[in-house]
């Protein structure tokens, strides 16, 4: 028996969701559908990071200037806050098919406003009204597709939202290496996403509301209607007398506190059930993004040039490979996630996310104290105004070695060009600009300005994927299920509004500050935080996140009526109290 006296559920395989699906075709269609909402998610993510690289080229203030750089990135996540705030409630108030058409709507004005932006401004206001439409999206098709779901595979269907956001995030890069060499490249990238938002607006309109919902609206009989299409006939009376239930304890509890935004919200923090899976629920979501995820989902071609990558095209080939990584993850937590449950998975998935960004502190760490030295006469050789300013005071033929060496030249604002000899020995630091890239190139060699030729390098890459592969199991798609299954009904969609909304608020403040913090910090000072970080948050989901795996959405409110411990603190009491006796 599980607290509260609910048997726990029995195990359910992966084979067991598509035995159902190939059985009932119609659910897989419903999560699919739905599931498009999380493509959009990952591709909108994904495209910036490649789409940045050439945005950078044709405006030089983009360039020159990381806050504007970041602004741009951010400025969806911050979209995507109110997106989430909103969405909540347009979802409890005119359903959750409503919700993923108005999504695709914005979706669709974004990408359009983007593909045709005459100036970075455009740009960032492009990226807002898509912002609006992920955060719709990243709440409302999770649980579209929990609610629309048989509870003994509802984990592995909205698993398919999780693998279509890595999908999405896979397909944006692909879409960037093909559009690399196209006039109009970074238009060409973020205006695709157009695509995918008119399919999933044509295919939600041909299918219905969530039962739940409906149910909850007073409208039984389209309810059933839909549950009898979801569920074998023997199972569906029992699901509509839950249903029954359920809404009947809610508004008997709405007849007390009224239907308003301010009463359900006020209502939402005085009940107890609410409180405990707003405390689970927003722990996870939060714990998503101070893990750095998106830091390298954004700016990964960028993490790949740090570790001494200097072409566009190799940096967005090797980023494919940890976006591939992430699609994988996420079919493997679909396997596993009603197996094993959603806790466990998160706190494996955690312990492998410490530990690799220690490694990779450690990577970037001796990445820069063996970057290449700087040679004097190397620097002064291309033309007299081409050293480096901070730089040009040590560059005389008789003066002693400076102790300078590639890292230090990137963080005076210049850029390296390595030597043409061999690819770690002493180079020149030069001037940071188009042309000195240009005569650089022009003599056989390589110009650096993000990152420096290092031996480690390939180690970067190797830890920043394995990252990956323990992320996205457990943390990548995990959180979004919890959020999907342990609010009461009344509560869904506000409670599923306030958990997307800190997870949007917790990537922008993340997204914001990395190329600040790499800045301030070094690459490996960065990892370093994040692991930091990492570590509360496994405390807190071990402290806070009960199991939910196999449970009906009734049993999950009575599994939180009776409050959450974990198994150590429930031993350590149950001692107390024979002590006591």
């Amino acid at each position: 028996m599980v607290e509260g006296g609910i048997a726990k559920a029995d195990k359910t395989e992966f084979t067991e969701c598509w035995r159902t699906t190939w059985k009932t075709p119609y659910i897989m269609r419903l999560a699919l559908s739905a599931g498009i909402g999380g493509l959009l998610f990952g591709y909108d993510t994904g495209v910036i990071s490649g789409a940045l690289l050439f945005i950078k080229e044709d405006f030089d203030e983009v360039d020159k200037k990381t806050w504007l750089q970041s602004t741009i990135v951010s400025m969806a996540v911050a979209g995507a806050i109110v997106g989430a705030a909103v969405g909540g409630w347009i979802n409890d108030r005119f359903g959750r098919r409503m919700s993923i058409l108005i999504a695709d709507v914005l979706f669709l004005i974004g990408a359009v406003v983007m593909a045709f932006a005459p100036a970075p401004w455009v740009i960032i206001v492009g990226r807002v009204f898509v912002g609006f439409g992920v955060g719709m999206a990243s709440m409302t098709s999770p649980l579209y597709i929990s609610e629309a779901s048989p509870a003994r595979i509802r984990g592995a269907l909205v698993s398919t939202n999780g693998l279509l956001i890595t999908g999405g995030q896979f397909f944006s890069y692909l879409i960037n290496l093909a559009f690399v060499h196209t006039p109009g490249t970074w238009r060409w990238m973020l205006g695709v996403a157009g695509v995918p938002a008119i399919v999933q607006f044509v295919l939600m309109l041909s299918l219905p509301e969530s039962p739940r919902w409906l149910y909850r609206k007073d409208r039984v009989a389209e309810s059933r209607a839909i549950l009898e299409r979801i569920y074998p006939a023997e199972e569906v009376e029992a699901e509509m007398d839950a249903l029954k239930e359920s809404v009947e304890a809610e508004k008997a509890d709405e007849a007390i506190i009224g239907d308003s935004f301010r009463a359900k919200l006020k209502g939402a923090f005085a009940n107890p059930v609410v409180r405990r899976g707003l405390a689970a629920g927003v722990t996870v979501q939060v714990a998503q993004q101070f893990v750095g995820i998106n830091t390298v989902m954004y700016y990964s071609p960028s993490i790949v040039q740090f570790a001494g990558y200097a072409s566009n095209s190799t940096a967005m080939a090797l980023s494919l490979i940890t976006s591939g990584l992430n699609a994988i993850g996420s079919i493997v937590s679909m396997m596993f996630v009603d197996r094993y449950g959603r806790r466990k998975l998160m706190i494996i998935s955690m312990f492998g996310i410490i530990s690799c960004l220690i490694i990779l502190a450690t990577v970037f760490s001796q990445a820069a104290i063996h970057a290449p030295k700087i040679d004097p006469v190397e620097s002064t050789r291309f033309s007299p105004n081409s050293t480096c300013p901070a730089f040009a005071p040590l560059a005389t033929p008789n003066a002693p070695p400076s102790g300078w060496n590639c890292m230090k030249c990137l963080r005076s604002e210049c850029g390296f060009c390595a030597s043409g000899v061999q690819p770690y020995a002493p180079g020149a630091c030069v001037v940071l600009s188009d042309d000195m890239k240009a005569t650089c190139h022009s003599k056989g060699r390589t110009y650096f300005k993000d990152g420096c030729p290092s031996k480690f390098g390939f180690l970067a890459i190797v830890f920043l994927g394995l990252y990956i592969v323990v992320y996205a199991p457990g943390m990548g798609t995990v959180p979004w299920i919890v959020n999907s299954e342990i609010y009461p009904l009344r509560y869904r969609g506000l409670g599923g509004g306030i958990a997307a909304v800190s997870n949007w608020v917790s990537n922008l403040i993340v997204s914001e500050s990395f190329l600040s913090l790499t800045h301030a910090l070094g690459s490996s000072g960065t990892f370093l935080l994040f692991a930091g970080f990492s570590a509360v948050g496994l405390f807190f989901i071990w402290l806070l996140v009960p199991e939910t795996k196999g449970l009906q959405f009734e049993e999950v409110e009575k599994l939180l009526e009776a409050g959450y411990k974990p198994s150590l603190l429930r031993r350590r009491n149950k001692a107390k109290d024979v002590d006591t006796a």
